[in-house]
């Protein structure tokens, strides 16, 4: 309370910015974006960004492909990090070589040989292979996301953009 009798106000939490991503930013991307699958067809690729997991929409598209099948950086960059979860399972987190963005590629079967935190990736590096760790059922598949980072850099936050359309972009018919 105050001399007054008013009460002091409650200091309202500031509110951590989250980045925009601009279609131009987007477009940006997709000029070196390539496919995590070699050969990847369209129809392999589930529209599921917007789907919801219980209570949180999915925020990746889903890529069908047999248990074992190389998974790929989809682009020049560096390993920010390898994690296991109960969701995601066995996963790896690149970091795009200009820091912009994060590529998110879940429920591996396994990693490459001699992949480590910190590695240089280039475009089609072979990464991992399609697997059914984490909470992905039976069927196996890769769930693939791709992040804005803000500038903290942090692995896990950023601004979810639907991989998708790029995905279509890079895939046979």
């Amino acid at each position: 309370m105050t001399p007054t009798g008013a009460r002091t106000p409650t200091p309202r939490p500031t509110a951590v910015p989250t980045p925009v991503v601009s279609a131009a930013e987007i477009a940006a991307l997709g000029t070196y974006f390539r496919a995590p699958i070699a050969g990847l067809a369209v129809a392999a690729i589930q529209d599921t960004f917007a789907a919801m997991r219980g209570s949180h929409r999915h925020e990746a598209t889903d890529i069908v492909a047999a248990r074992a099948t190389p998974v790929l950086a989809v682009a020049d960059g560096t390993v920010a990090k390898l994690f296991t979860s109960a969701a995601g399972g066995l996963t790896l987190y690149e970091f795009s070589a200009d820091g912009t963005w994060c590529f998110y590629y879940a429920h591996l079967d396994g990693y490459a040989d001699g992949m480590r935190e910190g590695r240089m990736l280039h475009a089609g590096d072979v990464i991992g292979y399609v697997g059914t760790t984490g909470n992905a059922g039976a069927t196996s598949h890769l769930h693939f996301a791709i992040f804005k980072l803000g500038p903290e850099r942090i692995w896990w936050q950023g601004t979810a953009i639907d991989p998708y359309p790029l995905l279509r972009a890079v895939a046979s018919p």
